[in-house]
């Protein structure tokens, strides 16, 4: 169900928050050099694409150009049965402390404060 159990859009087109425990979405590792090639190949095919988003380690987690520091390109589409899927493209290989200044974000973060 759209907005519960998935996604209601993708990510840059609107809200795409799911339910705690539900799939949100699934990622692909893409080779940096076909990332352009491959969502552009999907626009021909009349697939609706998210805009790029190049994640990096700022206070919103999205750059607004691509710079030195951003660790990760996507771009998001769904399936025919509305799935949210994701191409991403690493620039750097992570797992050393230091790597992102941000907490990971868990469900308590999602819980409503009162």
């Amino acid at each position: 169900m759209p907005g519960v159990s998935a996604p209601v859009t993708l990510p840059g087109l609107g809200e795409w928050k799911s339910a705690i425990g539900s799939m949100n979405h699934v990622a692909f590792d893409v080779p940096e050099e076909k990332f352009l090639e491959y969502r552009a190949k999907l626009k021909a095919r009349g697939v609706r694409v998210s805009p790029v988003l190049d994640h990096d380690d700022s206070e919103f987690g999205v750059a607004a150009e691509l710079h030195p520091g951003v660790f990760v390109r996507s771009f998001y589409f769904q399936d025919p049965d509305g799935i949210v899927l994701e191409f991403a493209s690493w620039r750097r290989v992570m797992g050393q402390p230091g790597d992102v200044r941000h907490e990971p974000k868990t469900a308590a973060d999602r819980a409503v404060r009162v």
